[in-house]
């Protein structure tokens, strides 16, 4: 049986090249912003695009951070891109304002100190050995970025945790900044894996076989 991904409409991110990205992997795509459809698919997809604050009004619309939640307390994946990866921490900060966030992860998102913004092309990404989004590509493969902010550290303390140390990719534009976090169920990118031609399709795969 295919497995089943849901897009989270809440009026932001490229849906229809999202969800034509994600069928090509083989997945039964729906786009919604039913709670039900959302809570119980097997995959969940957050898209984003634009500032964190008005993400995170139009996530809160559809009770968006509820179902991220839920989903996360029964470990059932959940995959952030762009946007989407920004609102999982607990705040951002856009031209001093200061946005919560849905608080899955410690720390804030800011402003590049780069002198080019924004951030707007491919790069490469510096991904763990030992990553599954990953896997299969080589360390040159270079992915499509469009944002001027990000996550520039990392803060959640795994000492005498027993679950498994998050994975984490970097990439740098004026800075190092976080490309891509693995931690548990939840997984997400800053780049746009569904604008980034075979290499992001295959980190796609990766996430959707993963679901079986």
């Amino acid at each position: 049986m295919k497995p089943d991904v849901t897009i989270l409409d809440y009026g932001s991110g490229n849906l229809r090249s999202a969800q034509r990205a994600l069928e090509r992997t083989g997945a039964q795509v729906t786009v919604t912003s039913d709670f039900t459809t959302a809570l119980e698919a097997t995959g969940l997809v957050v898209p984003g695009v634009g500032a964190f604050a008005a993400c995170m009004e139009g996530l809160r619309a559809v009770k968006g951070e509820r179902i991220i939640g839920r989903r996360l307390a029964g470990g059932r994946p959940v995959l952030g891109i762009c946007v989407g990866m920004q609102i999982m921490f607990e705040r951002g900060v856009e031209f001093g304002v200061e946005a919560e966030g849905c608080g899955e992860w410690p720390g804030a998102v800011t402003q590049l100190p780069a002198e080019v913004l924004p951030h707007m092309g491919w790069n490469t990404v510096e991904a763990p050995e030992d990553s599954v989004l990953f896997a299969g590509l080589d360390a040159d493969t270079r992915f499509y970025f469009v944002h001027s902010y990000a996550a520039q550290s990392w803060d959640m303390d795994n000492v005498g945790s027993p679950l498994a140390a998050p994975k984490l990719t970097w990439a740098e534009h004026g800075g190092r900044f976080l490309a891509a976090v693995e931690n548990g169920a939840l997984s997400a990118t800053q780049f746009h894996p569904e604008k980034s031609g075979d290499a992001g399709a295959h980190l796609l795969e990766n996430w959707v076989r993963g679901l079986s």
